[in-house]
């Protein structure tokens, strides 16, 4: 599969003559909701022999207009940029959300579109979505603004799942609550991260169950406690690990939660590996035992509970 073409803004932009059908949002999470937003994009751009990308943004418009509370995000750009990578997309453009951006009038929108992509045939969004200064614009005067300037708009209905609207707020709380699997259920593929092996102190390995300790520091933190996960290796195989996610309050409490994983099966990894875990099942809560002996029982129960939990 050919990856997009990727662009640090609109005034970035280069692209064949070709009719550009482009999904827009926040798009946080990716989840099955976006999905829909961006399959229908890439749907009118194969009836038309057009290309298909997305426009998209960082930071979250809360960090300019809540920024002692601004909202945690369920993924990094990069790890945004890897789930749309997958898609089959011609391009992406991440726009950065600065206050000029957020000062265009709801009406001067479609012009500042047009200005960096004369090529603009569609637009497809949400149908929630609001755009503009202070979110005056709505999907109804979207699809009237572009009527007149010969443009298309597709508004995808909002998705249900188990009678509640899927959102990434939702999201948000279920992984807060360790649910990790209704959270999956909704994103519509596995919730995962990302990082470099870093040196470690050696304690899983002094325990009997050596661990990787993967660099990934996300805004919106998932539950603390261990998870059955499944790990990508450079080599691109998979295997499977049980992961704790936490301070390690047993042996000296970390500064911030850490992500360290012990494989399930015999595999080269080391330091300075780039690694992809992908989280199933949530196991238990992180807890502080009287000791290591107490702390290397647990230990061998939650590995033993993650290789039930494949054995399934």
């Amino acid at each position: 599969m050919n990856l997009p073409c990727q662009f640090a803004g609109l005034d970035q932009v280069v692209l064949p003559p070709q009719p550009l059908h482009l999904a827009i949002g926040m798009f946080d999470g990716l989840h099955r909701g976006h999905q829909s937003v961006i399959n229908a994009a890439l749907a009118g751009a194969q009836r038309s022999g057009g290309l298909a990308g997305v426009l998209t943004f960082w930071p979250h418009p809360s960090v300019l207009f809540r920024p002692t509370a601004p909202t945690q995000m369920l993924m990094s750009p990069e790890m945004k940029r890897a789930v749309l990578g997958r898609l089959g997309l011609s391009f992406i453009i991440e726009q950065n959300f600065s206050p000029a951006l957020a000062q265009i009038a709801a009406e001067d929108f479609l012009p500042y579109l047009q200005a960096s992509l004369p090529q603009l045939a569609a637009i497809y969004v949400g149908e929630n979505w609001r755009y503009g200064r202070e979110r005056r614009g709505d999907v109804v005067q979207l699809i009237a603004a572009a009527k007149q300037v010969g443009l298309s708009v597709f508004s995808a209905p909002r998705l249900n799942h188990e009678g509640e609207p899927i959102s990434s707020s939702r999201i948000r709380g279920l992984l807060s609550q360790g649910e990790i699997a209704a959270a999956n259920a909704l994103l519509g593929y596995v919730y995962f991260s990302a990082g470099i092996v870093q040196p470690g102190r050696q304690l899983g390995r002094q325990l009997g169950f050596p661990t990787l300790n993967i660099a990934w520091v996300p805004e919106l933190q998932p539950r603390l406690g261990v998870y059955a996960v499944k790990v990508t290796l450079p080599s691109g195989q998979v295997v499977n690990g049980v992961a704790n996610y936490g301070l390690r309050p047993t042996v000296g409490l970390a500064t911030a939660p850490l992500l360290e994983v012990h494989l399930l099966e015999t595999a080269a990894a080391d330091a300075g590996d780039y690694l992809t875990v992908n989280w199933l099942h949530y196991l238990r809560p992180e807890q502080k035992f009287t000791g290591v002996d107490a702390l290397r029982s647990q230990i061998a129960l939650d590995r033993q509970k993650a290789i039930d939990f494949f054995g399934k």
